[in-house]
């Protein structure tokens, strides 16, 4: 499959796509784990994974309280009728999404400078880090709301097996971060971890946090400073978005991700030798240190 030069950008009226690999060049961006993708990391592997109950939860309390609220204002009935044949599907939807497992998450080997793809069929693919495809892409649409921006980071993977069926040759995945540069954030927590190493990116958030660092915690934290705007801002949160029930719901699917159970892969994910590890190749090493050059001349252009 044929894909645009890494560093190469595509601009329409309403979309844009930015092109991050392959080869995976730096973007100039901070790894950012925006959507708590990160959910196992060592010093062999990350595993990144895309699933988020939280999110829809929000949306689907928001709707509900967006009803409730109408009903309320405009002392109309029929408010929440409206409400519940809008929100019925949404709603069905996430109590059915609670009680499926949840997906294995994509592994990156950085001693192997490979990735396993679990797929739904019980195969896993192996493939080169290298030839890992990802780009950003963001469209816009103006309506009588004004304009309106959605964008994702698209990742994509070749299948190795040279006789698999046109409909197993690819497989992509698709994180709902907005596009652009926060989509470019997102995919150098994967591309950081991989060519600078553990420490460049961020630690999971994933499972049971800290009391301290939970809705309540923070709320209550926030009391005792007497920070009266982030507590003004939490109970909105809390009672408007939902976010403490997403965060508990989330909690309870992820406290304990899922792993990778196939014999060959707990193997594939045992640490090597130092000597063993896998080697950056000299065509990546070379855009990478062109890239670089390029980065730090458009920081130092502006002075």
């Amino acid at each position: 499959m044929n894909t645009p030069t890494a560093g190469t950008t595509k601009k329409g009226v309403f979309s844009r796509n930015d092109y991050l690999a392959p080869l995976p060049i730096p973007t100039g961006e901070t790894p950012c784990d925006v959507l708590n993708t990160i959910w196992r990391k060592n010093e062999v592997f990350l595993d990144i994974g895309n699933y988020s109950i939280g999110s829809a939860v929000m949306m689907a309390w928001s709707g509900v309280m967006l009803f409730l609220g109408l009903a309320y204002v405009f002392d109309d009935p029929d408010a929440l009728i409206l409400g519940a044949c809008i929100m019925v599907l949404p709603i069905f939807w996430l109590i059915q999404g609670l009680f499926r497992e949840v997906p294995l998450p994509i592994r990156f080997n950085r001693q192997r400078r490979e990735v396993c793809v679990p797929r739904d069929n019980g195969e896993y693919w192996i493939v080169p880090w290298e030839t890992v495809t990802a780009a950003a892409t963001q469209h816009s649409s103006v309506n009588q709301a004004g304009k309106t921006t959605m964008g994702l980071l698209v990742i994509g993977f070749e299948n190795p097996d040279p006789e698999a069926t046109e409909n197993n040759k690819h497989f992509s995945l698709g994180f709902n971060c907005g596009g652009g540069t926060t989509a470019m954030a997102s995919w150098e927590c994967m591309r950081s971890y991989m060519e600078v190493g553990p420490e460049a990116v961020p630690e999971s958030r994933v499972g049971i946090a800290p009391y301290e660092e939970t809705q309540i915690g923070s709320l209550l934290n926030d009391l005792r400073k007497g920070d009266i705007l982030s507590v003004l801002w939490g109970i909105f949160c809390i009672t408007v978005l939902g976010t403490y029930l997403a965060e508990k719901l989330q909690d309870w699917k992820l406290s304990h991700p899922p792993e990778l159970p196939h014999p060959y892969i707990i193997e594939w994910s045992k640490p090597l030798p130092p000597e063993q590890w896998a080697k950056c190749s000299p065509e990546l090493e070379a855009a990478i240190a062109r890239r670089e050059v390029e980065l730090a001349g458009s920081v130092e252009a502006p002075v």
